[in-house]
């Protein structure tokens, strides 16, 4: 009997072919593999794109840069169920239509999806394939015993090849053999030897990047406070995004199983609230991955703004908001007057940072609590109020009691379990979608968004 080719298998042959190895846990593993993947697209793959290629990847897609997608052909298998990949424009992460991120994660026709089988595992896996550079990327071993394998000499690069080819015949004959044509069109590969030598002493120095010093006994000087949160950012980065990735397939075997399978209605509306908890978590770091990112790139504030509706955002929202706040016992009002102008933002990011305020302004707060939303004109700017009352009629407001920073980013408040935005987190992200943040004693949380100019 043939033997099945499954991805765990591919992987524990780049193990067995390794003869030195160190093990380490699995949240180290995990800044490893992603630390891995932003210096092989920044410092290597950016060189060598350009004649087109492959990729295969699993069980999420691992490229994000738009300029290697359109030029090559991709493999991605993924669990059963991740519909998102199928629609045009799927995006790195299967995120909720209402917090989709910039074309920077967009997917073309030029990616097929095969799903991932049961035997395959779940560890990450990317092969990538130019004239000019090869790699195979992975992680694999037991519970905190993980390694991280970088191969690219020819020899390995064969039996990956090969061995891969198999897994798609497996699955479809057909991708298979277009896999073979793309290999062929690319011509005699050419081993990049310089990769292999600056690989690991790279990432060494990525990673150590990643950890604050300690020696220091005075006070940070202004440029290495920077650099240390900078370092925070991309750590934040990583660690959101490592979040949701969990979570997202949570809701993908949710929906896949009430899909598929009868069950009592009581089953059913767990499950529902399950994949509610899951959705509002995956927002909750994606505004936190949105904001680490802005930390780390200040040219992500001069992002490009366009036209939009902020009245219909907030209604679309809404009943989400509402459901939500009802659980914990706070009512939500909406005043929004019709014929308002369109304001000037970034609508998808935007959504993502309205929840946020949302929850941010009524964490703590008690049953019976009235959370107020008003939209109103105010000269050339739309006003976004968010009032908070509180059961016994006093607004809520922000005081010394709300945490403590940890970091440029977040906030951590000890009474409440709640790890939030900064203030400062929370202008910049908002001055980046357009919006200016004030908080007044005793007037709530106001925002000014500009008025778009009608043509």
């Amino acid at each position: 009997m043939k033997q099945l080719i499954t991805l765990d298998y591919i992987q524990k042959v780049l193990l067995s072919d390794c003869t030195s190895l160190n093990y380490v846990d699995d949240a180290t593993s995990r800044r490893m593999w992603w630390s891995a993947l932003e210096l092989i697209q920044k410092e290597f793959l950016v060189h060598h794109f350009q004649n087109g290629g492959l990729w295969v990847a699993a069980p999420l897609p691992a490229l994000k840069d738009s300029r290697f997608v359109s030029k090559f052909k991709g493999w991605l298998l993924a669990p059963e169920g991740f519909p998102c990949f199928k629609k045009e424009q799927a995006k790195c992460l299967p995120y909720h239509q209402t917090q989709i991120e910039n074309e920077k994660f967009e997917y073309t026709d030029d990616c097929k999806i095969l799903n991932l089988h049961i035997n395959d595992g779940f560890e990450p896996f990317l092969m990538i394939i130019t004239p000019t550079f090869q790699c195979v990327l992975t992680l694999v071993g037991d519970k905190d015993k993980k390694n991280l394998i970088m191969r690219n000499d020819q020899n390995c690069l064969k039996k990956v090849i090969e061995l891969v080819d198999i897994r798609l015949s497996q699955d479809s004959p057909e991708e298979s053999k277009r896999f073979q044509n793309q290999l062929k069109s690319l011509g005699e590969l050419t081993v990049n030897n310089q990769f292999s030598n600056n690989f690991w002493p790279s990432l060494s120095i990525m990673l150590a990047t990643l950890i604050p010093d300690l020696t220091f006994k005075t006070a940070l000087k202004e440029h290495s406070k920077k650099t240390l949160q900078i370092s925070e950012a991309k750590l934040l980065e990583a660690i959101s995004h490592e979040v949701r990735t969990p979570l997202t397939t949570i809701k993908t075997l949710i929906s896949s199983t009430l899909r598929k399978y009868q069950m009592d209605e009581t089953i059913r509306t767990r499950l529902r609230e399950i994949d509610n908890e899951c959705s509002e978590q995956i927002d909750r770091f994606g505004l936190i991955f949105n904001a680490a990112e802005l930390v780390n790139n200040e040219s992500f504030s001069s992002q490009q703004l366009t036209g939009i509706d902020l009245g219909e955002i907030l209604i679309k929202l809404s009943p989400n908001w509402i459901n939500q706040l009802k659980r914990r016992g706070i009512e939500l009002k909406i005043d929004i007057p019709n014929e308002l102008p369109e304001i000037l933002s970034n609508s998808a990011k935007l959504e993502l940072m309205l929840s946020g305020l949302i929850n941010k302004n009524t964490r703590g707060l008690k049953e019976g609590s009235i959370l107020t939303l008003e939209l109103r004109p105010a000269g050339q700017k739309l006003k976004l109020q968010l009032i908070v009352n509180n059961k016994n009629n006093h607004i809520k407001t922000e005081d010394k009691s709300d945490g403590s920073d940890i970091g440029p980013v977040l906030n951590w408040n000890p009474n409440t379990g709640s790890l939030q935005l900064t203030q400062s987190a929370t202008q910049k992200l908002l001055a980046s979608l357009g919006g200016r943040l004030t908080r007044r004693k005793d007037s709530g949380l106001t925002v000014f968004f500009p008025v778009a100019e009608i043509d």
